[in-house]
């Protein structure tokens, strides 16, 4: 029976469609489709030669590098399951996912050895011969390179099928302790080729992978580039630096990359004119997985003329539910566009499960080829995130006249003050305006008065003197572009590193709440 070619059954075809194009490379590697496939079968062999059967988990914490897109493509070559793991985490943190989702083996990059040791004796599904290191040579892990050395490159025997799990990726956690999220090979193979077709990726494209490959995000759009043929450029750093990323795009030529806000906004702040990079080769930008505001959509497309923009809005567990595309970028700013290729009509819900009208506020729900198959182990809050089969990541958006979208918050981050819904991003687009502010978050905190004070927690651009600005400027800001109930009622100023955010810069509004909650707190 025919049936979709998954992104590892699909490498065998395009080493030999695609035989001189270069699927990856880094800052000293570079590997043709043959030749990367190859690499992949090797692996493959051997981590069957283990004894792991299909369906078993095999974790990985792994920075953005060559070997941890081979491990994605071995897994899905051979029915295994990967479970990548942020790098960030803590100790007990990655001890909670490596036994949630019952990992059977886990490969590191060595600089993180430290992490996982301390935690070894708890992790009881992982033999001592199952831990494998990237790099150097670590006293209790098998090398990497020399464990796939000698294994055959022939195409490894497995039954996987499009419904078969590929992937158990973590969620972030912006609402609570990280969920498992179950997806097949069907959602991404569906992913990919609805991408391509939505955004107009095509194999002679030269991918800029940025965002860590532990997030969704990633996972999704660095992948599409492999699947079609295309090139991917896998950029190492643990850190984003924005006049790296700029060398890399003048000297790789790169004409796709996927960014959230906070990478735009670092590059349109920190880039000296003197010294400004030939970016012509750039033919379309992606930016997602927080919203955008006006005036920064207004500069990124300044900064890259002639680019094309587009804004993609989706989730772990949903994949890309809608599109703004190019065209739409200037007569419908602020929105997140309509819904992908794939995807049904989006319902706008109510507390009572009734579609709201236009205009109105409601939780987005969606469904389509993309959808993750369930949370692991957690039946409750799987049931609980669908309606009649119509999932929910919680966001809170209202629909135009003309059918487009836009994403007024997460319903968890909505503020109540006096009995009034202040949704953050509103807030955030007036603040975040003013010329010295480099980035803000709008919480809200507990207050006698009024139930919920509005908090604008404000990081200002570099240079800004603080004669230049200060809690009443913020104030002032806001005195006559929001209704007095939506006006912050404090202003704090922190740092950039004190900042809380997800592995790819989300401002994660739940711990900002509990620091300086807890700060009040103490003063008190």
């Amino acid at each position: 029976m025919a049936c979709w070619l998954n992104l590892g059954q699909n490498l065998k075809v395009n080493a030999k469609k695609f035989p001189n194009t270069v699927a990856l490379k880094d800052n000293s590697r570079s590997f043709s489709y043959p030749e990367l496939n190859r690499r992949v079968n090797r692996l493959a062999h051997s981590l069957l030669s283990l004894g792991l059967v299909k369906s078993d988990r095999v974790a990985v914490i792994l920075e953005n590098s060559i070997e941890i897109v081979e491990v994605f493509l071995a897994t899905a070559k051979t029915g295994l399951v990967i479970v990548p793991i942020n790098f960030r985490l803590v100790s007990g943190e990655v001890e909670y996912i490596v036994n949630n989702s019952d990992a059977k083996a886990l490969i590191v990059h060595d600089q993180f050895t430290p992490t996982v040791d301390p935690i070894k004796s708890e992790l009881k599904n992982i033999p001592a011969e199952h831990y494998f290191a990237v790099g150097n040579k670590i006293k209790g892990y098998r090398e990497y390179e020399e464990f796939m050395r000698d294994s055959s490159e022939d195409e490894p025997q497995a039954d996987v099928r499009p419904e078969d799990t590929w992937i158990l990726i973590y969620t972030s956690g912006t609402t609570g302790k990280p969920k498992g999220v179950v997806r097949s090979h069907e959602s991404h193979i569906a992913f990919y080729l609805i991408n391509a077709a939505d955004f107009g990726f095509n194999e002679h494209d030269i991918c800029l992978n940025v965002m860590p490959l532990c997030h969704i995000n990633s996972t999704f759009f660095t992948f599409t580039f492999t699947y079609i043929g295309g090139s991917v450029y896998i950029h190492p750093a643990q850190s984003f630096k924005a006049e790296e990323i700029l060398e890399i795009v003048e000297r790789q030529k790169i004409t796709i990359i996927s960014l959230i806000p906070t990478h735009y906004n670092m590059i349109l702040n920190a880039s000296d004119p003197g010294k400004k990079r030939d970016v012509s080769s750039i033919r379309k930008l992606l930016c997602s997985s927080a919203p955008v505001r006006k005036s920064m959509k207004l500069a990124i497309m300044d900064f890259f003329p002639g680019v094309e923009l587009y804004e993609g809005y989706g989730s772990t567990e949903a994949g890309i539910v809608t599109i703004l595309k190019p065209e739409y970028q200037m007569s419908k700013l602020g929105s997140i566009g309509y819904e992908s290729l794939g995807t049904e009509f989006v319902k706008l819900l109510d507390e009572k499960g009734n579609e709201v009208g236009v205009g109105e506020v409601g939780e987005l729900y969606s469904r389509g080829p993309m959808l993750f198959d369930e949370y692991y182990k957690l039946p409750e809050k799987t049931a609980s995130a669908f309606r009649n089969g119509w999932f929910s990541a919680g966001d809170m958006a209202r629909r135009d006249e003309d059918g487009f979208y836009e994403i007024v918050d997460r319903k968890d981050n909505m503020i109540i003050s006096g009995g009034e819904n202040v949704y953050p991003s509103e807030v955030e687009e007036v603040v975040g305006s003013h010329e010295c502010v480099f980035d803000c978050a709008c919480i809200g905190l507990p207050d006698e008065k009024w139930g919920e004070k509005v908090v604008a927690v404000v990081i200002t651009k570099p240079g800004v003197d603080e004669e230049e600005i200060d809690e009443r400027t913020i104030k002032d800001c806001c005195k006559d572009k929001l209704a007095g109930y939506k006006r912050p009622k404090e202003v704090v100023f922190i740092k950039p590193e004190e900042m809380p955010r997800t592995p790819t810069g989300k401002i994660l509004h739940r711990k900002l709440r509990e620091k300086l909650g807890s700060k009040a707190e103490e003063q008190e």
